[in-house]
């Protein structure tokens, strides 16, 4: 289903998220880091996204998907990454360092395992009533039509914006008339 879900919108950071837990769940470990990875670079620089105005009650934050990134990393035996992960977790965090990353830091350097952050269990993506009745698709361009040009004189051929017109050029030929 996330699978599906990430082919119709594939710039869902938290599709990607979940999709990474899972594939952590499952022992997909290069999986799970390439999905942190992409969620990671679909939150384009912001500290969170929050989901609320499309149907979840969720904020997905940077800081926690650096932290499950390190998670994956711990698994892949990527220690010196893990590391490096978290501390950037660190400055994403909004409040700083927290006794979180500090006890995860220790347990990277311990090589212990991190256990990934995920969505919380029954929230569910449930768009507004009102959206999911507007997914039809509309025509808002019409149907495609040539249009050629029925003037004599005119043998321009292209796309370009509308020509002032000249005095006389557009009127027909003496040998048009006949």
């Amino acid at each position: 289903a996330l699978d599906t879900s990430l082919a119709k919108d594939n710039s869902l950071a938290v599709g990607f998220f979940q999709r990474g837990f899972v594939h952590l769940q499952l022992e997909m470990f290069e999986e799970a880091l390439s999905d942190y990875q992409t969620a990671f670079s679909h939150l384009r620089k912001n500290p969170f996204i929050d989901y609320k105005q499309l149907g979840l009650r969720y904020i997905l934050y940077a800081w926690e998907v650096l932290y499950s990134m390190a998670a994956a990393q711990c698994q892949l035996q990527q220690w010196q990454e893990a590391r490096v992960t978290l501390e950037k977790a660190v400055v994403w965090r909004p409040g700083g360092r927290t006794a979180m990353l500090d006890q995860a830091l220790e347990r990277v350097q311990d090589h212990l395992f991190l256990e990934p952050m995920q969505v919380p269990l029954g929230e569910l993506f449930r768009p507004r009533k009102k959206e999911v009745e507007q997914l039809d698709s509309k025509d808002f361009l019409g149907k495609p039509k040539v249009i050629s040009s029925i003037i004599p004189n005119d043998e321009y051929i292209g796309f370009e914006p509308l020509r002032f017109q000249k005095q006389g050029f557009y009127e027909p030929s003496a040998e048009a008339l006949r």
